[in-house]
This record gives structure tokens, C-alpha cells and sequence, in this order.
């Protein structure tokens, strides 16, 4: 039997960002996956701002090597208002 494969980033030291998209109706909200290069801030906020989520609806946040987690959506849409402010 083959072995799994680690759900641990590469890069064990990086903060991680994810999303949590609504897509209404019968899809409901799902985690959307992306590639594991394109899990930071500056592309979340890109992403974001070219309207690649259909209704994003929570921002987390983590960090295995520091060993900690939280929700940014707060943070994450300050920043979206002062990018397009």
C-alpha cells in the first residue's frame, strides 16, 4: 500500500490563508482548494480583489511551525476596503 500524502506544508514556516466560499443553494459553502504557492496574503487579497471566490463568507489563518490558527475575515476585508478605497 502506498503512503499517504503529508497534509503539512513544504514550507513548514509560512502563514497559510484560506477560504471558506458560499456558493448558495444545493453547493452550500465548501473550503476552496488552491495551490499551496498561492496560500499567502498578497495572493489571497489579489484573488479576492479580481473576484476569483463566488461569496466568500470566512477567512482563516495558520501557521503549523508556530502552531496557532485564527479567523482574519475582519482583517482580510479592512484590507480589501482600504485597496479599493
Amino acid at each position: 500500500m502506498g503512503r499517504s500524502p503529508s497534509i503539512v506544508p513544504q514550507v513548514a514556516d509560512q502563514d497559510i490563508y484560506l477560504v471558506l466560499d458560499d456558493f448558495g443553494g444545493r453547493i452550500g459553502r465548501t473550503w476552496r482548494e488552491v495551490a499551496e504557492e498561492d496560500t499567502g496574503r498578497t495572493t489571497l487579497i489579489a484573488d479576492l480583489l479580481k473576484g476569483q471566490y463566488s461569496n466568500p463568507a470566512r477567512v482563516i489563518a495558520f501557521n503549523t511551525a508556530e502552531g496557532w490558527s485564527r479567523d482574519v475575515t475582519d482583517d482580510i476585508a479592512e484590507e480589501l476596503r482600504a485597496a479599493v478605497t
